[in-house]
């Protein structure tokens, strides 16, 4: 490799690593004859950032140059930091070398936005189309949509990526204007539209002509920036919400914010990325997309904000006791979805297996059942009969809550609700 692509790629692949929107999933493009790829190949590397995020495509942008100036952007216009751009055919060149020697799965693809949207844009686009039509590459391929860009530009880019995004980044509109005044939500929810009609028009056509070309087969997603701004977790999840409204969101991203900026007085002082809350945002997301909550069971205007100390659905657990205890032998599946330590494969796996003979505890630890937390809330066969509602709410939290102590030290806070 070339010296001077070597130092393109650690700059641009340093200045990509803030987004956190590329999952590769959704889509099931095989290998062809004369093809290079799939997206279901095997032998990926897959690495995680120092912050947990797993990473397992060429992350890179095509350039970090930016005309915006946006507060918690490491690439705003006003930083002095290193800046390169990769040529078109640069960057094809390497996600073609980079597949070729196992290192990665397919591309992320995003970029600072130079001269204007539509000039990016259709750049962007040139290196994701030599790569479908020139090389036949058929692995995975994400790009971020550039808010602003046209119509036109949109519709070509969902022709060949697998995903599009646009980053909504900031929840409120207010808080968007006061750290990125150049920005708007509507130059946003501009392309969001036009990647939904193209996947929907796309999915009628293919109904008539099987062999009519897919647009954006996995969809699009968008990601929030977390703790830069003094939105609530109410706000965030109901902004959430209302994106997973629209058919072709399949994901929501929440991302940490990371003081890259410290220097700019619009932004909160944090010594690290509030990462516990954004864990929780996540586990909230959960709920919202499999668990058929709704977003004011989770977090309300009585309380706005999700529990750090535990996850949200046992929060909402722990403040409905009258829900409880749940005969998992009885109830139906939308109930047992709801019990602290039962997620979607076990709450299937009870449903069935109960029909064969009435579940016991052993039964349930083997199903996958997380005891520890299930045990306050259900009936069964062997359990015993103290629950929430026969001890508290509180007090079921205490026990959920307490750290363990190293072998052989007492612990004197330790309570005891069961025989060994």
């Amino acid at each position: 490799m070339k010296a001077e692509i070597l130092d393109k790629l650690k700059t641009l692949a340093e200045s990509a690593k803030y987004d956190v929107s590329c999952a590769s999933s959704g889509t099931t493009r095989k290998n062809t004859p004369g093809g290079i790829g799939s997206t279901t190949g095997f032998g990926i590397c897959h690495s995680f950032t120092e912050d947990g995020r797993c990473v397992s495509l060429l992350k890179i942008m095509l350039t970090n140059y930016c005309i915006y100036d946006c507060a918690y952007c490491i690439n705003r216009r006003s930083n002095d930091i290193p800046r390169a751009t990769f040529a078109v055919s640069e960057l094809v060149e390497l996600t073609i070398e980079f597949y070729r020697r196992n290192y990665i799965e397919g591309l992320f693809l995003s970029s600072g936005v130079v001269r204007d949207p539509d000039y990016t844009m259709e750049r962007m686009v040139r290196v994701i189309k030599d790569l479908r039509t020139v090389h036949r590459f058929n692995g995975y391929i994400h790009m971020k949509s550039i808010p602003g860009a046209s119509q036109q530009l949109v519709q070509e880019a969902g022709l060949y990526a697998d995903r599009l995004s646009v980053n909504l980044e900031i929840a409120t509109e207010q808080n968007l204007k006061m750290l990125a005044p150049e920005k708007n939500h509507e130059s946003v929810y501009k392309p969001m539209l036009y990647i939904q009609q193209g996947v929907l028009e796309s999915a009628e056509e293919r109904q008539k002509h099987r062999s009519a070309p897919r647009f954006a087969p996995a969809g699009q997603s968008t990601q929030l920036i977390i703790g830069a701004t003094d939105e609530n977790d109410n706000q965030i999840l109901q902004t959430s919400a209302a994106l997973y409204n629209r058919p072709s969101m399949k994901r929501v991203y929440y991302s940490g914010y990371i003081p890259v900026n410290s220097y700019d007085n619009r932004l909160p002082a944090l010594k690290q990325a509030p990462l516990v809350r954004e864990n929780r945002l996540y586990q909230a997301d959960w709920l919202l997309r499999f668990y058929d909550f709704k977003v004011d069971e989770i977090v309300d205007e009585k309380n706005p904000d999700l529990d750090l100390e535990i996850d949200p659905k046992l929060a909402w657990a722990l403040r409905h006791p009258e829900a409880f205890p749940v005969d998992i032998n009885k109830a139906d599946y939308a109930m047992i979805l709801r019990i602290p330590g039962i997620g979607v494969k076990s709450a299937k796996l009870i449903v069935v297996s109960r029909s064969y003979a009435r579940l016991k505890a052993a039964d349930l630890k083997k199903i996958g059942v997380v005891m520890k937390k299930a045990q306050y809330f259900i009936t069964c066969n062997e359990l015993a009969a103290h629950n929430v509602n026969e001890t508290s709410p509180e007090y079921v939290r205490q026990l959920l809550t307490q750290k363990k102590l190293p072998k052989g030290k007492d612990n004197q806070n330790q309570l005891s609700l069961f025989p060994e």
